[in-house]
């Protein structure tokens, strides 16, 4: 019988197996999703909805710890990481609980009408494919305003977290949210398509990587039904001269090597100019090398977790070896740790042009790039070379020239003197080969609601 394992990366013990589903399992628990929203769609109100976030919002902080601990046993995230996934979860629940009521209000336009109205209506059940890096964080990021709208949803999360996932699911039950209106579907990738294909669901929220985008994107298509994509990035860290050198090495510390580095929005590309970059690069090596030091991550201690499985560390270091290949030099870093564990050095790349593998690739572990510049105009054309389009940075002592050039950036979302992160009051999303769609904000709560004209003559 096919079986998740879920394994511990920091030691490589495992956690627990769980079963495949069949394909009638499969059919039966979508069949019961199919009933819950039946009876959801018409005995829920807005308030009800929001009443039942605020639930989980409370139950998500008083389980924190033992909450947080699971993430990192099964994914390898550090502890004080792993709180404060969960806090932002509990975040976007109070969010979407407070702000849900006027999202999803009737909006009344001046017609020849007696009354005209656009309304907002839930589609059905929605299937969330979703990833590992941040295992409650991306699953709470499609369910919350989902459910929120009066949609049910079926979870198929990656195989390699499958207790987070039943944990989600209990979590939503335990809320009052009705049986079966959320489902983890303990199904593998190549069920999805079946799923997708069946009439009960309406819509397919997607984080992951480009190739499983274009999957699900092909097979949502055939079957006619919306999806939303939140796929890869490889994020510009654009380094102005007259940037603050000191703020800038303490956040591009934090923006590449945050959850080690496997963000979809973490830095990965830092363009310099190249009188600073000499300084800069310096800089980033000393503060690289005095503050990551490897341990257990369940310690709030430890400053160097493991990557989340081997065969991601052996992929990323492969890219490593191929950047080399192409005139990259290896200033710190470049090679797996001899300890117990997934556990990647934090490394330094420079010398990486256009034509390097590492400038146009996700490197999705703690690797960081330096790409030399020589004008602002030169940066930012630099930025938007590439195949990616998530999120990007400008670091500046010139606000007016660091949003000019943010409104240039080809991504989603674009800060200033600020590390690129998702806020549950914004829109979050991409473009190009970074997917489509937008979560969070507003805009996140109406991608799964019929959008519904009333004409009341």
């Amino acid at each position: 019988m096919a079986e998740f394992v879920s394994i511990n990366p920091a030691t490589g013990e495992e956690n627990a197996r769980i079963p495949v589903w069949d394909d009638t399992q499969l059919t039966q628990a979508l069949t019961h999703a199919g009933y819950a929203f039946r009876d959801w769609v018409h005995e829920s109100t807005i308030a009800l909805r929001c009443e039942l976030l605020g639930n989980l919002g409370r139950l998500l902080r008083a389980k924190k710890s033992e909450l947080a601990a699971l993430i990192t046993r099964e994914m390898g995230k550090r502890i004080v990481e792993a709180e404060a996934e969960i806090e932002k979860c509990a975040w976007l629940c109070d969010y979407y609980a407070e702000t849900a009521a006027e999202a999803l209000a009737d909006e009344p336009v001046t017609t020849e009408a007696r009354r005209t109205l656009v309304v907002y209506q839930p589609l059905g059940i929605i299937l969330a494919v979703m990833p590992w890096n941040f295992p409650f964080w991306q699953v709470f990021r499609a369910a919350v305003p989902a459910l929120a709208a009066g949609n049910a949803m079926v979870l198929k999360h990656a195989s390699s977290v499958p207790l987070c996932a039943l944990a989600i699911e209990g979590l939503i039950k335990e809320a009052g949210f009705p049986e079966n209106l959320f489902t983890t579907l303990m199904i593998n990738a190549d069920q999805v398509e079946k799923v997708i294909a069946h009439d009960a669901i309406r819509g397919v929220a997607l984080t992951g990587s480009e190739a499983a985008g274009r999957a699900v994107a092909a097979a949502a298509g055939r079957a006619l039904k919306k999806c939303v994509l939140e796929l890869g990035g490889s994020d510009p860290f654009i380094i102005l001269p007259d940037a603050d050198l000191d703020q800038v090495v303490e956040m591009a510390l934090k923006a590449r090597f945050q959850n080690m580095g496997q963000s979809c929005i973490a830095a990965k590309r830092f363009l310099v100019d190249e009188t600073q970059a000499p300084e800069f690069i310096e800089r980033f090596r000393e503060a690289i090398e005095s503050y990551f030091v490897p341990g257990d991550p369940m310690d709030p201690a430890t400053t160097l977790a493991p990557m989340a499985r081997q065969n991601l560390l052996d992929e990323l270091h492969n890219q490593v070896i191929r950047a080399q290949d192409f005139g990259a030099q290896v200033i710190i870093g470049g090679q797996q740790l001899e300890r117990p564990g997934s556990y990647y050095a934090p490394t330094l790349l420079t010398h990486i042009t256009t034509a390097n593998p590492a400038f146009q690739e996700e490197l999705f572990g703690p690797v960081a790039t330096i790409t030399t510049y020589t004008e602002p105009s030169h940066a930012l054309g630099l930025a938007n070379a590439t195949r990616f389009g998530l999120g990007g940075s400008v670091w500046t002592e010139d606000a007016a020239t660091g949003e000019a050039i943010a409104r240039g950036l080809q991504c989603g979302c674009a800060f200033v003197n600020e590390m690129v992160r998702s806020d549950p009051r914004l829109p979050f999303g991409g473009v190009k080969d970074s997917g489509f769609g937008r979560e969070l904000g507003v805009f996140g709560i109406r991608e799964f609601v019929n959008i519904k004209t009333l004409w009341i003559a």
